[in-house]
């Protein structure tokens, strides 16, 4: 039997918001987060230093708040039904996130996610700290970890799926046969070869 491999962004895709925008709103410093989200996954700004910059605004933040927070992430419409749809066709679909592990291991549950990749909230007596290390810190993270799991699981870049919206999900396309732009920022959308525009993800099951 062949192996295949589908991998998800979280944030914007798998779920329909940024989550750093979420913890930002409830520090009421919603619009400063949301201006360096954005130039990021346009590729204006280099991931790992917005990413710092980003989550050094976050300290302070009771780690139960952020946990709180997460818990409560509206999923994108059709979630559910791509994973499932996915795990029908025996895709093994995983989720790599350039967010947090607080929101990706509770969701990983809920959707039946094989799998999951995402960066840590450091944290010190019950506090966020500002600081954040992990998997997926850098421009090429997801593609590099995409790469290993490959090898890890014998899965061809026939029979791999990657799907994201923002700067930082390019380098998986490298390895991916199928590169869906969902949603997407242009310079995604250039480098797909499948897009879909309506924040549906069930929509991806037509066209795979």
């Amino acid at each position: 039997m062949t192996n295949k491999l589908a991998v998800f962004d979280f944030d914007s895709t798998l779920m329909d918001g940024e989550t750093l925008e979420f913890f930002a709103r409830e520090i009421g410093i919603e619009g400063k987060v949301k201006s360096i989200t954005e130039k990021a996954m346009r590729g204006e700004l280099d991931f790992f230093e917005s990413l710092k910059e980003r989550v050094s605004f976050l300290k302070g933040l009771s780690v139960e708040k952020a946990d709180e927070i997460c818990k409560d992430l509206p999923l994108m419409n059709g979630a559910k039904e791509v994973v499932d749809g996915l795990k029908e066709k025996g895709y093994k679909v995983v989720c790599f996130s350039g967010g947090f592990r607080n929101a990706t291991s509770y969701f990983a549950q809920i959707l039946g996610l094989d799998g999951e990749f995402a960066n840590i909230l450091h944290s010190k007596g019950g506090l966020l700290t500002g600081f954040v290390g992990g998997e997926m810190m850098f421009n090429d993270s997801k593609g590099q970890m995409l790469l290993r799991l490959q090898k890890l699981l014998d899965v061809t870049y026939e029979d791999t799926i990657a799907v994201g919206d923002g700067a930082n999900d390019l380098s998986m396309f490298k390895y991916a046969d199928k590169k869906v732009a969902f949603c997407a920022k242009p310079v995604v959308r250039e480098k797909a070869n499948i897009i879909v525009d309506e924040k549906d993800l069930s929509k991806i099951l037509k066209v795979i």
